[in-house]
């Protein structure tokens, strides 16, 4: 199906609705999960929820094979997902200062049955301690494990996370969690971004592109062996359930790690254009966004009512949200994507009248969600159903 009859299709599907509007199209959404588990090679992967904000959603991908499992993105969000029976195998991604979350995990048993805390120093365990006090119930944890890659001096190429880099760092505080009471240490994760989030074919930049592959390349090499010798130390005074690596962007290369027992990712289900600039993959656009035109400031440009909706991160213009149908659309450089207004130029724009709508595709996978109360499902059928994001049920986990 090529562009305009993508448009057509969705223009039509969502007719008698009023944008702005979020789509979801499923049959992309299991064309991305499918290739996906393809990539992670008989590898379990763990849902990332921060990139879906949507329980329809998450639901449908746990039912294809080759899934298992959630890593949320807060324990409210974990404490939530539990008691509605969405999984009983939740990873908290992040380690938790939420002192209220800690307090109904205390009280739960079954939710600490299921639920897994990620920590990385003392002092997380010392506010669990503070919160719920010391002789609290015993509390599954994760241990985080730095793998940017330094390759030299204080040079520091990923993100800034655990200050665990070193095997040696890593055995001392999982001997330090196996002291201490309450605490059961079940788990390992690192999250290479420099490799999972960074694509290695930035549009229109060779040079950076040859940086990144070069980055990447000696990265995942180092990480590969660091990694194994630290799960090899760890496993020495704990037994550990998994080991968990990667993300959407570094299925294939994380999968080589033989201390990896499962992987991670979320944003390549719903194809966000951050995800474009990679040549090991292409997810499919699962999830975009309709804007209405509002006026014609002059025959080519057409002005769109609201639109501002800019990922979280660099601040960069790959951060804004693009125009995706009718092709041939751009944003303009003074305005970009606006609270109340968003300008788009091009060829298209010309065709376009008040009323008609443009299709936009956002930046970073779960972030749409927190724009709309309901994404608005199309199924094969050309059928339309809406399911309620996070926010629609009323929840907002930061």
């Amino acid at each position: 199906m090529d562009e305009e009859q993508t448009r057509a299709r969705y223009d039509k599907a969502t007719a008698h609705l009023d944008p702005p509007l979020a789509l979801v199209d499923l049959d992309a959404f299991d064309r991305n999960a499918d290739d996906m588990a393809r990539r992670a090679d008989g590898r379990p992967i763990r849902v990332a929820t921060k990139s879906i904000r949507c329980r329809f959603l998450i639901d449908r991908v746990l039912r294809h094979p080759g899934y298992q499992g959630l890593m949320a993105y807060s324990l409210p969000e974990a404490l939530w997902l539990h008691e509605n029976g969405t999984s009983t195998d939740i990873l908290v991604a992040y380690p938790t200062v939420d002192e209220g979350a800690l307090r109904l995990l205390a009280t739960d048993e079954q939710a600490r049955q299921h639920l897994t805390i990620m920590v990385d120093e003392p002092a997380h365990l010392d506010l669990v301690e503070r919160t719920i006090g010391p002789d609290h119930p015993e509390l599954r944890v994760c241990l985080d494990l730095d793998v940017s890659w330094r390759p030299a001096g204080n040079i520091h190429i990923g993100t800034r996370r655990s200050p665990l880099h070193t095997p040696q760092q890593a055995l001392a505080f999982a001997r330090t969690i196996a002291e201490r009471r309450g605490f059961r240490l079940v788990g390992v994760m690192g999250y290479e971004g420099q490799v999972a989030g960074l694509g290695d074919d930035p549009p229109g930049n060779p040079v950076k592109a040859r940086a990144v592959r070069f980055i990447q390349d000696r990265s995942v090499k180092e990480l590969n062996e660091r990694r194994a010798a630290a799960i090899s130390l760890i496993r020495s005074v704990a037994d550990l359930e998994f080991v968990n690596g990667g993300g959407t962007g570094s299925l294939e290369t994380t999968r080589l790690d033989q201390s990896v027992t499962e992987l991670a990712a979320g944003s390549g289900l719903v194809g966000p254009t951050l995800f474009d600039a990679y040549t090991r993959f292409t997810p499919q656009p699962a999830l975009l966004f309709a804007l209405p035109v509002t006026r014609k400031p002059e025959p080519g440009i057409a002005t769109l009512f609201a639109g501002g909706y800019v990922a979280s991160g660099t601040g960069t213009k790959d951060r804004l949200p693009r125009p995706y149908l009718p092709p041939g659309l751009t944003l303009t450089g003074m305005e970009g994507a606006g609270e109340v207004q968003t300008p788009v130029r091009g060829r298209a724009a010309a065709k376009l009248a008040p009323g008609d709508r443009v299709w936009l595709r956002h930046a970073k996978a779960g972030e749409l969600a927190e724009r709309f109360t309901h994404y608005h499902a199309l199924d094969n059928s050309g059928q339309i159903t809406p399911v309620p994001t996070y926010r629609g049920e009323g929840q907002c986990f930061g």
